[in-house]
């Protein structure tokens, strides 16, 4: 029987850590004197109400959460901060339209960064930061903040940890999971602090590079300028381009390199396989942009390199407008919206260690065509990938590419065209943020309909949780009792 108190209870929890959150916005509207304090406070009021309401009704002495209440927390818990993260853009007047609302929400919150806003610059600074500030909870994933602020969820804190965080790594910085939980903060904190003080320091105002901090470690993609990074100088582009790398970088792997253990580092494949894809492309992208248009070599590595590590860690970033290059980096842009980052980080899309395995597996099995008493086993780190992980990563691959295309049929028949369709889909599911064709890193999502502005977050939701934290909720036997 699910315990739905008890899921309650955490929700209401999560529900108030949005509240706080929102508090950290009302020094801004104070600074700027943007009118929004009042907005603010309402938006406080509301929430921190509803998330106390739930946690009033506490469920009795059993504590123990499994894995169906593992599931419903994440569901309900990001659904619930979705709903929550509205009262702001709806009570400042930023937008009337819920739609807008909840889409804008989600994005942020999925680290998505597509954005239905278009003249950002003409948003209030309180509401900007608050837009930023959602990506920065989202990011690392609120699920692990909470586990790793509230003691009181260490029971039952794993079914929290891996139902929001899923996927086929195994590393462990630590073999407790709040421990684990709050030295992953402790590194996402401090990469964001650094990252702060050095765009300030590089000459960007504070407002613009705490924004650009939160966004840029959680991989999110939204900006205080309409031009987005094209807005600021090169010197900008290269820091960002460092720091996304960072974020793209599975966070045990920057544990491992902060506490001086460089073999590890070294030796992880993934980590190479990342450092592999980036110099293919990069490489491909810079000859492309400086033979096939008028930029100078070092515009056409600068622009190139960022498009691909913005592409790769799903941060979204433009300096560029990847789809008026060529029509082959247009379709390697696309392509790229789908491979993601390392396992571990802040990046969404399908992950380089699936892609990995899924690659070694196809190799494998031309070997054992070849040599069919062959005992030829997948490894990853010197270590064998258990027949059950291939599976799951296979199954993975095959329900991620069947809602891409579910997705990109939703949308034509909502009345967008094919390469809006298919951009739509893919940048949605992947959590990247800018897509092609009318939905390309120069446009925005504001004239989508409405429907769509539905459907999309939904797919936000789907790619951000890994498809299967939410399909599982669809199955009838989840909700059989044992």
């Amino acid at each position: 029987m699910v315990r739905f108190r008890a899921v309650g209870v955490i929700v209401g929890y999560l529900i108030l850590v949005i509240s706080f959150a929102m508090s950290s916005c009302i020094p801004f509207s104070l600074y700027f004197e943007d009118g929004m304090l009042w907005p603010f406070i309402i938006s406080i009021l509301v929430t921190a109400t509803a998330g106390a309401s739930l946690i009033w009704f506490k469920p009795p002495k059993e504590k123990k959460i499994g894995k169906r209440e593992g599931y419903l927390v994440v569901a309900f818990g990001w659904l619930s901060m979705a709903l929550a993260s509205t009262l702001p853009y709806m009570f400042s007047g930023t937008t009337t339209v819920f739609a807008d609302a909840i889409f804008e929400s989600v994005s942020g919150l999925t680290t998505t960064g597509a954005t239905i806003f278009t003249d950002i610059e003409s948003i209030a600074p309180s509401v900007l930061f608050w837009r930023s500030l959602t990506q920065w909870i989202g990011g690392m994933g609120i699920i692990v903040l909470t586990i790793a602020i509230f003691p009181l969820l260490g029971i039952g804190g794993v079914e929290l940890f891996t139902a929001e965080a899923p996927g086929p790594t195994k590393d462990k910085i630590s073999p407790r999971i709040q421990v684990t939980a709050k030295r992953l903060w402790m590194i996402y904190v401090g990469l964001t602090a650094m990252l702060f003080f050095v765009l300030w320091a590089a000459g960007m105002s504070g407002f613009d590079s705490i924004n650009h901090a939160f966004t840029a470690m959680a991989t999110g993609g939204f900006s205080t300028k309409n031009a987005s990074i094209a807005a600021f100088p090169a010197r900008f582009h290269y820091i960002l381009i460092f720091f996304m790398f960072l974020a793209g970088t599975n966070f045990t792997v920057t544990y491992y390199a902060l506490t001086r253990k460089f073999k590890k580092v070294l030796l992880n494949e993934e980590f190479a396989f990342y450092l592999l894809m980036v110099g293919i492309f990069t490489s491909i992208f810079t000859f492309n942009i400086f033979f096939k248009t008028e930029n100078g070599f070092e515009q056409s590595f600068r622009d190139g390199l960022f498009q691909v590590i913005s592409l790769m860690t799903t941060t979204g970033f433009v300096t560029a407008d990847y789809t008026g290059w060529t029509p082959g980096l247009t379709m390697l842009s696309f392509f790229l919206l789908f491979v993601g980052a390392s396992a571990g980080s802040t990046a969404g899309g399908i992950k380089l260690i699936r892609n990995l395995v899924f690659l070694k597996h196809i190799w494998f099995e031309f070997k054992r065509i070849l040599h069919p008493r062959a005992f030829i086993r997948v490894k990853i780190n010197k270590e064998v990938v258990p027949e059950k992980v291939i599976a799951n990563i296979l199954v993975f691959l095959m329900v991620y590419l069947s809602w891409f295309f579910l997705g990109a049929v939703v949308m034509t028949i909502l009345g967008l065209d094919f390469d809006s369709s298919l951009g739509a889909a893919a940048t949605c599911l992947g959590n990247v943020g800018p897509g092609i064709g009318n939905l390309g890193p120069m446009d925005n999502f504001s004239e989508i309909p409405i429907l769509a502005k539905y459907f999309l977050p939904f797919l936000m939701l789907l790619g951000r949780l890994e498809l299967f934290s939410i399909l599982i909720l669809f199955a009838p036997h989840f909700w059989k009792a044992n």
